[in-house]
């Protein structure tokens, strides 16, 4: 078994700090990613918030173009004498000479 004086640690800057001084350390890395995690999770919710403002404001004009379009379809537009002849039925052929 082990003592904790036989682990050498990766950082070179441990391996002269006493327990209290390693305790220490060890609680400002968790304050310190307490705060890392809390800014992380804080600007995650304003780029959802940001991206669900530009979602409805791209559905908002898209409800807007459709209005629109529907406005102009339904407005009452004058009809021109071509539109109207267009529109009929073709009549019977009349025939007005005959050839023997």
């Amino acid at each position: 078994m082990t003592t904790a004086s036989n682990y050498i640690f990766p950082c070179g800057s441990v391996n002269g700090l006493t327990l209290t001084q390693k305790r220490a350390a060890i609680a400002a890395l968790k304050a310190s990613i307490k705060e890392e995690m809390a800014l992380r999770k804080t600007l995650k919710a304003e780029a959802k918030a940001e991206k669900a403002e530009k979602a409805e404001a791209r559905r908002v004009a898209a409800i807007a173009k459709a209005k629109a379009k529907l406005d102009k379809l339904m407005a009452p537009a004058p009809v021109g004498a071509k539109a109207i002849k267009a529109n009929r039925k073709p009549s019977k052929a009349v025939i007005t000479k005959v050839t023997a």
